[in-house]
């Protein structure tokens, strides 16, 4: 199970599905079985793990913030 902290006076950015999610995505990049997207590359960044286990979370309805807006630029 994995572990939250709580902030003094505020509730927790992600939930528990979303810990979840992205435990279980890291444990498939450690052991070589997680694939990105369309192109069904192998994943081997720590960052895009994460990021493919917080995706999951959003689709299957978990608290978890928007992602970031990219900035236009001009």
């Amino acid at each position: 199970m994995p572990r939250t902290t709580k902030r003094a006076g505020t509730s927790p950015r992600y939930g528990m599905k979303a810990a979840e999610k992205v435990e279980k995505a890291m444990h498939e990049r450690k052991r070589g079985t997680l694939r990105s997207g369309r192109s069904g590359k192998k994943v081997t960044s720590r960052k895009q793990a994460i990021a493919i286990g917080l995706s999951q979370a959003r689709r299957a309805g978990g608290k978890v913030p928007p992602p970031p807006r990219r900035r236009k630029t001009r």
